[in-house]
């Protein structure tokens, strides 16, 4: 009789490793949930931790054939844009119109961060396409805009009267994140 349930028993799977079998089902359901999840989300919404923060100190000497650098200093007392760019940038060059339009409109003062660029280079760019910027720091070892949160450039930053940074804009300023988004945010921190 004990040769017979031991023949059974083994034929018959148990509870456990049945169970052992949809493991790799389970954890492909995870992944598919997670996936799902992460392509609903923009990745230009990524939060920045200095929102609210004071803008990281800083000096950076001007541009090559510039008078004026930009320190943090320079970021408080009123309310500013920092724009960081470099000529080597692709988006950087399809958003530079629109950083001239603030310029000639006199909306609000707007910096520059030169981001990694060659002196002659940088040089190069803002004579060819236009000199938006009131001051313009030369970062050229990358430091400043690594403590600013920049994950590459474009990046565009508000900066209210106490030098705190309001809002950070990852990739290309578009006509429509200057209408809705940045300029709104500007003329309540003018007030």
């Amino acid at each position: 009789m004990t040769e017979e349930i031991t023949a059974d028993s083994t034929l018959t799977p148990s509870r456990g490793s049945r169970l052992t079998g949809y493991i790799p089902l389970l954890v492909f359901v995870v992944m598919a949930v997670f996936l799902g999840i992460g392509l609903t989300m923009n990745p230009r919404d990524i939060p920045s931790p200095l929102i609210g923060k004071p803008v990281p100190e800083f000096s950076l000497p001007p541009v090559k054939g510039g008078t004026l650098g930009l320190a943090s200093a320079d970021l408080r007392g009123e309310v500013s844009i920092v724009n960081v760019f470099a000529s080597w940038c692709v988006a950087c060059r399809e958003e530079h119109p629109i950083l001239m339009g603030i310029k000639e409109k006199g909306l609000v003062p707007l910096h520059g961060i030169n981001y990694k660029d060659k002196p002659d280079d940088a040089r190069a760019w803002l004579d060819e396409m236009g000199d938006p910027y009131t001051r313009i720091g030369a970062d050229i070892s990358g430091k400043v805009a690594i403590d600013w949160g920049v994950y590459g450039v474009p990046e565009t930053f508000v900066i209210d009267r106490e030098g705190r940074i309001a809002y950070k804009q990852i990739g290309a300023v578009t006509p429509e994140i200057l209408r809705d988004k940045i300029m709104p945010l500007v003329r309540e921190l003018q007030k």
